[in-house]
């Protein structure tokens, strides 16, 4: 039988399951705690940082926290806000982001945080790494220019008989998301867009289908980002 606690985000009082993923707890709450890397469905990483919020007076990733009974949770503050857009704005000058071409603009996570945080110059110098974009799969393109190393495809992206389609590849800070050649023979159509729709950002592009959903039209065009949440 399920437990329920109590538990406090910004002096809201919220309910929910004992031991369930805070992030997913504010949520079923109607709010909406800023992330990138965690996915409904597959297991937490905590590798983006984005979710962090205070817990009890420490800090902590709300997806990687279980809820207990008494939480006091801090989710909005200056301190906490601050943060989070100095990490977007490190990940935009990390990588090649061009918005205005990119196939994901307008349902890219990573833009739409930016819009949150009104960022229009990053605070960073810009580092215009040399990536190579992996074209040589019949299906799937892989911008290495676009992806922010979230590890959604590697957990959350699996053949038919439960192998990751996506592996790492290199190591320190040339670390890349290969497409596994191995893996990925096979993959179905709805596999890889459920790849695309998975990845946050433009990294992950499902050949041959581009623009079915109108520059404009697009759901981070309509409503800002969490505000489905919010509201």
């Amino acid at each position: 039988m399920s437990t329920f606690v109590k538990f406090t985000i910004d002096e809201i009082v919220c309910m929910s399951e004992e031991g369930r993923q805070l992030i997913e707890a504010a949520v079923e709450n109607g709010i909406y705690i800023p992330n990138l890397c965690n996915y409904p469905g597959i297991p937490p990483k905590g590798s983006c940082r984005i979710c962090t919020v205070e817990i009890n007076g420490r800090h902590a990733t709300a997806c990687t926290t279980k809820v207990v009974e008494g939480m006091e949770i801090k989710n909005i503050t200056p301190e906490l806000e601050e943060f989070r857009k100095a990490v977007v704005e490190i990940l935009f000058a990390e990588g090649n982001h061009l918005c205005p071409s990119c196939e994901k603009s307008g349902f890219c996570e990573l833009q739409a945080l930016a819009y949150r945080y009104r960022i229009t110059v990053p605070g960073f110098p810009y580092m215009f790494p040399k990536r190579d974009v992996e074209a040589w799969h019949p299906k799937i393109l892989k911008d290495h220019n676009r992806c922010i190393l979230c590890k959604r495809c590697i957990r959350g992206i699996h053949n038919s008989e439960g192998k990751p389609i996506f592996d790492f590849g290199k190591r320190g800070d040339k670390l890349v998301i290969n497409i596994d050649p191995d893996t990925s023979k096979n993959i179905s159509d709805d596999l890889v867009q459920k790849a695309m729709d998975m990845c946050p950002v433009g990294a992950i592009i499902r050949k041959e289908i581009g623009f079915k959903v109108p520059i404009g039209e697009r759901r981070y065009d309509i409503a800002p980002i969490g505000t489905e949440i919010e509201n």
